[in-house]
């Protein structure tokens, strides 16, 4: 509508682990099945029949939407096209020298037995003991406890090194036990080593600044092959190479001893607590507030295992992410702005803390890696190297090469991958035997590609050309990521490259309780829902088709009890102004079904509003541009000038991103200034011959470009009703090519003065309202007089049939100013703004005494409400709580109003003429 060539890329993408697991749920509930039962080809049939079956909702919610996407060019992460993209992109990265396999502590989740992402991981804080469960757990597990125990010292039978910890299910892959430098407790076993009470190994105490003295015993155990500070010491301090205890699916493995292999690690550790006991070195536990790493996808918690994966480095590119931003407070053309600003903050935390990225998942669903294992097959079970193992000199893990882990080779598929490996070992490539990665990429490394991959790359498409206009992904020394709001963008350095600058980070929508939406919890809103209405029963049986496990279903059901009659039909438009009305820019949106209704109100009024106006033009009426009405009349100058204003302050705040600012201006005037001012003041001039041409044309300059300003938030009202309304030639087929309305559009409406008159007469019009109200005068159109600075009378003359259409008046008569006129008992009179005073005459309206009687209770009622909010202030609003303030002062406002409208009635007679 601003004339800009755009693109919205639909697409959707193939959700690794969430997906895998859906499927391998399904297979069991429905079949008792388990993956490992099927082979590799048959379990990826049964996920792509899933996507076949369920892939489409997110594209069906987006069309239910009305989002302007460009649906020809619908993209899926693992179509033929786009797993090219990924894979050269892979071979691009490894050529560089930013991929490499390498063997690492990784997050491991037993319950999908793959590597996690760091953004995968949701740190719990506890606070103390909290019990938890967790899938596949044998029983619920207490954590938050810190348990401590005894090392007995090799050479003295009376020398004993007290240990505390979290975690004792990983004690026996320890390799040493450390302390403060300069804790006095322990300086005697300096040099000194420890022995292990189950394995017999020596274990040297060792010296390290990192060891707090005031956490627990002031000494710690250190097991390198299950936590990362663990790691750093033992690399410091050259210990043994590390040994993982844990395995793959959460079951103790040699070297935790063969009273424990096999056993599950929760299980294991009680066992062992009992077993220290037994051999008189437990020494109690204590409550102890700690951050437990949870699985996001499964709920489990993360152990920290030794595994050979495929990082990428991110450390360089990272710091040109952040140099993009690092003009904090100003920017140019080409770099990057994150909007909100308060972000920049987080973006500079990530960035110089951007650890390697770990790309392999130990999943069946996704792209597999690109890579070949030179000889024998990658190994089932990822085993520690051997224990006699020298430590690496540079203390860093074993790169590629090294003897565990073989020849590796990448390639765009087998071929090039057998030359590359026939180079390395100078030998041809038929006596070359390649067994490939069976992992996957991680799904953010083929959904980073995706504004590249969807429009062709790495073929230069000319679709790719038009959009990228410079030649990008070359080499992989060009590559930059961005994590923005848990995605990482892969592209190349933006600056002076792309179109655009701003990188929008919208809040989290919860649900009106302020939780996250979880289909384990009930609380997923599916937009369709809420568009076409939905019953309890409809929403529940939704649940029991989720494919959840028993408890998650009774929980889900459970959540969706404050609910019982089901979701009302709402209409796509509501959802999207309710939505867009939040602040983005601020806290997490919190979306109630109530304000979705409230603008289905507002829709019903638009559809009302330009059903008036389509009968009042009438069928003879002949339409000018919209824009090119000039009115001479106040009314009719000062709706258009309330419609040049909302469209400069809704420009205003599209420019800085503020959708919900931009909707606040149309729906303001739609409503406040179009329906509830405008539309009335219209129905006495539409009786007018003289007056009605103009007033019809102005109702449709009013109602056709507010429909425009509403078009991006309704686009269907504003599509049907723009349709139906008459237009000048030529005209464009639909509201989505109409030139949208601007400040510079729309400047010689503005009219500042009319606008200030208007509203002078609208206070008036409050006033009147007000004491209508007061004496409940219902259908009655009393006489009114108003006196008014000299200055106002001609505008007030000239807006007097409005002024008694708003505030239902009946014959107006305007008082000179000067002394105040005599007023008998039958008047009533009240401030209407600086100088201006206006009175209502009451004769023949109301039955004095009987209204007296019950004006007179109704200020004994608000008497007591105001002593009973300021029992020591005796009424006066500053001494009412904040909270209150604003009730004392409205209770005081009313009270001067009966008082006014008490010695107005007078004596019980009729009211004489006002002079």
């Amino acid at each position: 509508m601003q004339g800009w060539a755009v693109l919205w890329l639909p697409g959707t993408d193939h959700a690794g682990i969430a997906t895998q697991a859906a499927v391998e749920r399904w297979l069991w509930q429905q079949r008792g099945l388990r993956r490992q039962e099927l082979s590799r080809a048959q379990f990826l049939t049964e996920l792509w029949d899933w996507k076949e079956r369920h892939g489409g909702a997110i594209l069906e919610q987006l069309r239910a939407l009305g989002a302007s996407l460009d649906w020809s060019r619908c993209a899926f992460t693992m179509d033929p096209g786009f797993s090219r993209a990924v894979t050269e992109a892979f071979v691009r990265l490894h050529g560089a020298g930013l991929v490499r396999r390498s063997r690492r502590l990784v997050n491991w989740s037993c319950a999908l037995r793959s590597a996690l992402a760091d953004v995968e991981v949701e740190p719990r804080v506890l606070g103390g003991p909290t019990v938890l469960s967790g899938p596949g757990w044998p029983r619920a597990v207490t954590f938050g406890v810190l348990v401590r125990f005894a090392y007995p010292v090799e050479g003295d039978d009376d020398l004993e090194l007290p240990v505390a910890t979290t975690r004792p299910r990983d004690h026996a892959g320890g390799r040493g036990r450390g302390r403060a430098p300069g804790d006095p407790r322990y300086q005697h076993l300096h040099g000194r080593h420890v022995r292990h009470p189950f394995t017999g190994r020596l274990l040297p105490v060792i010296a390290d600044p990192s060891v707090d003295p005031e956490l627990g015993t002031g000494a710690v155990k250190v097991t390198p092959g299950h936590g990362h500070p663990d790691l750093a010491l033992a690399r410091a301090h050259r210990l043994p190479p590390p040994r993982g205890v844990i395995g793959d699916d959460g079951t103790m493995r040699p070297p935790g001893g063969g009273w424990l292999q096999g056993a599950h690690r929760f299980d294991a550790r009680e066992r062992l607590v009992a077993a220290l006991a037994m051999r008189g070195l437990f020494r109690g536990c204590q409550d102890h507030p700690m951050t437990l790493p949870l699985c996001s996808r499964s709920g489990d918690v993360v152990e920290f295992l030794l595994k050979s994966q495929w990082f990428l480095r991110c450390r360089e590119m990272a710091q040109r992410a952040r140099e993009v931003t690092s003009i904090l407070g100003r920017w140019t053309s080409g770099s990057l702005k994150l909007v909100p600003k308060f972000h920049e903050k987080n973006w500079k935390t990530w960035m110089d803390n951007a650890g390697d990225w770990c790309l392999s998942r130990q999943l069946w669903w996704g792209h597999q890696v690109p890579a070949y294992r030179v000889g024998a097959p990658p190994p089932e079970n990822d085993e520690d190297p051997p224990e006699n193992e020298d430590p690496p000199e540079n203390g860093d893990p074993p790169e590629n090469g090294d003897p565990p882990e073989g020849l590796w080779v990448v390639g765009r598929d087998e071929d090039e991958a057998r030359a590359a490996a026939a180079r390395a070992c100078r030998c041809p490539p038929a006596e070359i035997q390649l067994h490939r990665d069976p992992d996957v990429l991680d799904t953010w490394f083929s959904s980073a590609l995706f504004p590249f991959a969807a429009l062709g790359w790495p073929e230069e498409t000319p679709d790719f050309r038009r959009f990228y206009p410079t030649s990008l992904l070359e080499t992989g020394s060009d590559l930059l990521f961005f994590w923005v709001a848990r995605m990482v963008m892969l592209g190349q350095e933006l600056t002076g490259r792309l179109p655009f600058s701003q990188v929008l980070l919208h809040s989290l929508v919860r649900d009106a309780q302020g939780r996250k939406m979880s289909k384990s919890l009930g609380n997923v809103i599916d937009p369709r829902d809420v568009i076409a209405g939905a019953s309890l029963q409809e929403l529940q049986e939704k649940l029991r088709r989720s494919n959840l496990d028993p408890h998650e279903l009774a929980v889900a059901s459970e959540g969706q009890a404050p609910i019982p009659h089901g979701i009302p039909e709402c209409g796509t438009d509501a959802l999207r102004m309710a939505l867009c009305s939040h602040n983005a820019h601020g806290d997490d949106i919190r979306l109630d079904v109530a304000t979705v209704l409230s603008y289905r109100h507002f829709c019903n009024k638009v559809w009302n509003a330009v059903k008036f106006v389509l009968a009042a033009l009438g069928p003879e009426f002949v339409p000018q541009t919209p824009e090119e009405a000039a009115p001479r009349r106040p009314m009719e100058r000062w709706v258009l000038s309330r419609l040049a204003r909302a469209a400069g302050e809704y420009g205003r705040r599209m420019e800085a991103l503020e959708a919900h600012g931009a909707l606040a201006a149309a729906h303001h005037f739609w409503l406040r200034s179009f329906c509830d001012v405008y539309l009335e003041a219209a129905k006495p001039a539409l009786r007018g011959p003289g007056e009605a041409a103009e007033t019809r044309q102005t109702l449709l300059s009013c109602a056709e470009l507010g429909l425009r300003l509403l078009a991006p938030f309704a686009p269907f009202l504003a599509e049907e009703l723009w349709q139906r309304l008459p237009r000048a030639s030529p005209a464009s087929p639909t509201i989505c090519f109409a030139p949208f309305p601007d400040a510079a559009m729309l400047a010689h409406w503005c009219c500042p003065e009319v606008e200030a008159e208007v509203e002078a007469m609208r206070e008036v019009v409050r006033v009147v309202r007000a004491l209508r109200e007061t004496f409940r005068l219902g259908a009655a159109r009393p006489h009114v007089a108003v006196r008014c600075p000299e200055e106002m009378r001609a505008a007030f003359r000239e807006l007097g049939p409005a002024l008694q259409a708003l505030a239902q008046a009946g014959p107006l008569r305007l008082l000179p100013q000067g002394a105040e006129p005599e007023l008998g008992p039958g008047w009533v009179g009240a401030p209407a703004g600086p100088g201006t005073h206006v009175y209502l005459c009451l004769q023949g309206l109301v039955e004095p005494s009987a209204e007296r009687s019950r004006l007179s209770a109704r200020s004994r009622s608000l008497q007591r409400r105001l002593q009973a909010l300021t029992p020591e202030g005796g009424g006066d609003p500053s001494a009412a709580p904040p909270s209150q303030q604003r009730q004392v002062a409205s209770i005081q406002a009313e009270l001067a109003r009966l008082a006014q409208a008490l010695q107005a009635l007078g004596p019980p007679e009729d009211a004489p003429p006002l002079q």
